[in-house]
């Protein structure tokens, strides 16, 4: 037999609060947590793991990583080919605090990051080279010879 609830007026459905709670549940599922500011708690911001965000495209000649990976000496990034996976690593450094300013808020994430790919079946992963400018990196993956497509004429007698 099936319980009935009394339905309370004061109690009214918001969409904002269970929105909280799937982006808390969603939050602690994948690691991260969330973290009150300030004494009024009505704003909660979330701590995430550092990892640059990517853009992969594709013409004729070569495939096109770019990663924003803003504030950061290109020394401290690493490329690495290995296996038919590119490798992508570094860490940005948390600046250094000030004791004469006082932080009401720091989002952006720092440490160590890892980015991986697998490469395409048609790409050359001896050829690539990047080049890193205001603070995105391009990495160019040339795509191999016997990949392109070659027209060849056959001669009907």
């Amino acid at each position: 037999m099936s319980a009935l609830t009394r339905w309370e007026p004061a109690s009214r459905w918001n969409p904002f609060k269970e929105a909280e709670e799937m982006e808390k549940r969603l939050s602690n599922f994948f690691g991260r947590t969330s973290v009150p500011t300030g004494g009024d708690k009505k704003e909660a911001i979330t701590v995430a793991e550092w990892s640059p965000l990517v853009d992969i495209t594709e013409d004729e000649k070569e495939y096109l990583i770019k990663a924003e990976i803003p504030e950061m000496k290109k020394e401290d990034i690493k490329l690495n080919v290995h296996d038919d996976v590119l490798m992508i690593t570094g860490e940005r450094k948390y600046e250094k605090e000030e004791k004469d300013k006082k932080y009401h808020r720091v989002e952006r994430a720092y440490g160590s990051f890892m980015r991986s790919f697998t490469l395409p079946e048609d790409a050359d992963g001896s050829k690539v080279n990047a080049e890193y400018k205001d603070g995105v990196l391009k990495v160019h993956l040339p795509k191999s010879e016997k990949a392109k497509p070659k027209a060849i004429e056959v001669k009907v007698s």
